[in-house]
């Protein structure tokens, strides 16, 4: 029997780098993970992979594209998937093996096995072979993380009917692909089918992409992914999918209630959200309590109501992001090192990994106006940006909120090339308090797309230079 100071149950972002900094804190650390390989959902079969193919696709999409506008001649390219498919497999042999290599670094023991909790103190590790043994620990952190929400009536078998798991990993480019949900992951695995050359229709049962991202940006964003080719049925739901010959037959019915309509697939995704995953987890038994949405309930400290136990992540309250995981991961390994771990939800960036990209910080504007907030913005359009127009880059916007009277910024929304990167600034201007002039009083080199934010900012508390 083993004597820890912290086990941590599953090793993706929020596990992995909570179990780092509990070592460089001094605590004597183990993490239990099922899978053969480090890293979670996020580097196995999530974010990694995913953004290796999206990449990948962009590249392509710009070959068969946007090459000639720079004055590149080079003859139509070819998808070569199984070539794609091994870039893909690469990033994620690098990055899971990085984690391996950071766990032997800082002395951390690896258990591989599913991670039971007996109690207080007490971990139950199941290896494959149905041997068990168990860890003793003064602490335990579950960071277990989420699952696919199945879509009732729909059976997820990834071969035709899948979800972001098969959707990563298909054989061929499939002639039609219906994404059954309007959130990240169905965008950014529809855009790369879209530009490998899918047929894409999008069903969302809400009436705007992108559920609690700005509405502006939303509706902006879904008209240059229609410009692009996608299809979408906003308002409206999947309420079965049939075999038809070797394709699928997908009933769709307005969210409201009405006739149906039936859609030919090849593929259908399914992406209507993720769930805490905390299936054979021994929670009940140990006496850990659960919220009516089945995650673990925590206090202000990612403390359970069992003394001990602690729970970050996925599986608890808040946005189900990877950085958001890996900041609580510090923050309760800082806590239980003695020390003052504090998260600011109000500065958890967000980001879509398509074509443009999307990326988000702070309130939006229909959050603001619920709140009775008061408030200014500003907007500037990267088509008046010299080094987008360079780039052939000109799609999107970036767009500054904030408060009316103190000129504090609250939110920032940016739909653009590299926005993603670009929302950064934002980030550690909102860390500090900092104001839309302190912003737009900041000297940003030129020509860079990063000058559309400082161009927001000045709108927001002035008038921009360059529009």
């Amino acid at each position: 029997m083993s004597q820890y100071d912290l086990v941590v149950i599953g090793t993706g972002p929020g596990g992995y780098v909570c179990a780092i900094k509990a070592a460089q804190l001094g605590l004597k650390t183990a993490v239990v993970e099922k899978r053969a390989t480090l890293g979670g959902t996020c580097l196995n079969i999530g974010c990694i992979p995913s953004k290796a193919l999206l990449y990948a696709s962009e590249m392509f999409e710009e070959a068969g594209h946007g090459f000639e506008k720079l004055g590149i001649k080079v003859s139509k390219p070819k998808v070569d998937l199984p070539g794609m498919m091994e870039h893909k497999t690469d990033t994620v042999d690098a990055n899971v093996n990085g984690v391996a290599f950071l766990m032997k670094k800082n002395k951390i023991d690896v258990h591989t096995g599913t991670g039971k909790v007996l109690g207080a103190g007490k971990v139950e590790v199941t290896s494959d072979d149905g041997s068990a043994s168990v860890l003793e620990a003064r602490n335990i952190v579950i960071a277990t993380g989420s699952d696919v929400m199945p879509l009732p009536g729909v059976e997820i078998d990834e071969k035709q009917i899948v979800s972001s798991t098969g959707a990563l990993e298909l054989e061929k480019v499939p002639g039609k692909l219906v994404v059954v949900g309007g959130g990240v992951i169905g965008l950014e695995l529809g855009s790369v089918w879209n530009r490998l050359g899918s047929e894409v229709t999008v069903v969302e049962f809400m009436d705007k992409i992108l559920g609690p991202m700005d509405g502006d940006v939303s509706k902006n964003f879904q008209r240059m992914l229609k410009k692009q080719g996608m299809t979408f049925k906003l308002s409206s739901k999947v309420t079965g999918v049939t075999k038809k010959g070797k394709g699928l037959s997908v009933s769709v019915e307005p969210a409201k209630g009405g006739d149906a309509q039936e859609i030919e697939a090849d593929i259908v995704l399914v992406a209507i959200g993720r769930r805490p995953y905390t299936e054979g987890l021994g929670l009940e038994t140990a006496g850990v309590a659960l919220d009516d949405r089945g995650r673990v309930q925590i206090d202000a400290h990612y403390k359970t109501n069992v003394d001990g136990i602690y729970a970050i992540g996925d599986v608890v309250a808040g946005p189900m992001l990877a950085h958001k995981a890996e900041d609580e991961g510090v923050a309760i390994a800082e806590i239980l090192a003695g020390q003052a771990g504090h998260v600011n939800y109000d500065v958890i960036p967000g980001v879509v990994y398509t074509q443009p990209e999307v990326a988000s910080v702070g309130k939006t504007e229909e959050e603001l106006k619920a709140g009775g907030v008061e408030y200014k913005s500003g907007k500037f359009n990267f088509s008046a940006n010299g080094r987008a127009r360079a780039m052939n880059h000109t799609d999107g916007f970036v767009k500054v909120l904030a408060d009316a009277a103190t000129d504090r910024v609250l939110g920032v929304h940016i739909v653009g090339f590299g926005a993603g990167e670009m929302i950064h600034e934002a980030a550690v201007l909102m860390e500090f308090g900092g104001s839309s002039e302190d912003l737009g009083r900041t000297c940003h080199a030129h020509p860079t797309m990063s000058e559309a934010v400082k161009e927001a900012a000045l709108a927001t508390f002035a008038k921009p230079i360059h529009s």
